[in-house]
């Protein structure tokens, strides 16, 4: 019989689109706040998500890549994509009752084999996980490399963004996996 176990821990990873540096700097000090530290970084890459997102946001998007120093437990996304969402209100300006975003947070988490990232939005290569919050699985690593499935997005295909998962990937210790995760009870709430 199979024994019941919890995955190691995995490395918080944040996708942001921004239409403005400044509402990057400033959702980043929250989340910084919140998680932990930024560990690693990328530079600006142009979204190429750009049409879904310019009625809402505006033109010339950019996205940057984060990773943050803590380990979290892999059960804690849904909590994780609550927070961000929370964070995205917090930069949004509002008219009639509807949110025009300055900043796209999208949290996942990067383990050795996988690169798990939460969404709000369903489809069918999306699993619930409960709360509104959607999981996919953006890549896999098999045979020495990071592989894209036929949903993931270009932008994690950038070379930016490979270069920061692999040096997130190789900061995994080989046989435990990760120190002490963030467990849920310390994500709690900020506002």
């Amino acid at each position: 019989m199979v024994r019941i176990q919890k995955p190691p821990p995995g490395r918080l990873v944040v996708s942001i689109i921004y239409s403005s540096i400044d509402a990057l700097a400033d959702s980043l000090r929250v989340i910084e706040h919140k998680f932990s530290k930024v560990e690693c970084e990328t530079i600006e890459i142009p979204c190429s998500s750009q049409e879904r997102y310019r009625e809402e946001m505006g033109d010339n998007l950019q996205r940057r890549f984060f990773s943050f120093e803590q380990p979290v437990a892999c059960d804690t996304l849904p909590m994780i994509k609550a927070t961000c969402y929370k964070i995205e209100t917090m930069f949004s300006d509002c008219v009639r009752d509807y949110y025009f975003r300055t900043v796209n947070i999208d949290p996942g988490i990067l383990t050795p084999d996988k690169l798990v990232m939460a969404s709000h939005r369903e489809y069918n290569y999306r699993l619930y996980l409960g709360s509104g919050v959607f999981a996919q699985i953006e890549l896999i690593h098999s045979q020495g490399q990071f592989k894209r499935l036929p949903w993931t997005n270009l932008d994690y295909c950038h070379d930016e963004a490979m270069d920061l998962f692999y040096r997130v990937r190789d900061s995994f210790e080989p046989t435990t996996g990760q120190q002490e995760p963030t467990k849920l009870s310390d994500i709690g709430a900020i506002f």
